[in-house]
């Protein structure tokens, strides 16, 4: 067995991804390494676990740049005269909001990393058995 970096339920949330992308079989060996969960799959679905907030920062900003792009605020192109810019009072205003919420994410991430975790994520995973913490749901059972 092997312990996962978010324990045994990340491992059936790799099977259960896994097993709604195995109607496009191509897709699924591209994606997923194969059919059934093993180190290349949890590699993958690691490796875009982590890019993605990246790639998300990046969008983010892209927008904010073209949203902050010059008359983007205007496009009817009305008179501006009684108006308040939008540059220098919203972008700081937008600055501030993302500083604000880079500190706070950079604090949980660093000091309170603990407080989201629980027990059963230092379990070694294993393939062959449902943790007891995963309990079907009545839509299973109809």
């Amino acid at each position: 067995g092997y312990v996962l970096p978010f324990g045994q339920m990340s491992f059936w949330g790799a099977v259960v991804i896994t097993n709604l992308l195995s109607p496009f079989p191509s897709f699924i060996e591209w994606v997923c390494g194969g059919y059934y969960v093993h180190n290349p799959t949890l590699k993958r679905f690691f490796l875009f676990h982590f890019l993605f907030p990246f790639l998300l920062c990046g969008f983010i900003i892209l927008h904010l740049f073209y949203l902050h792009y010059h008359s983007s605020n205007n496009p009817l192109r009305l008179n501006t005269n009684n108006k308040i810019p939008f540059f220098p009072f919203i972008f700081i205003k937008d600055l501030f909001g993302f500083i604000l919420v880079l500190c706070l994410y950079f604090l949980q991430t660093h000091f309170g990393i603990s407080s989201l975790s629980h027990p059963d994520n230092a379990l070694e995973a294993c393939g062959l058995g449902t943790p007891l913490h995963i309990v079907p749901e009545w839509y299973f059972l109809c």
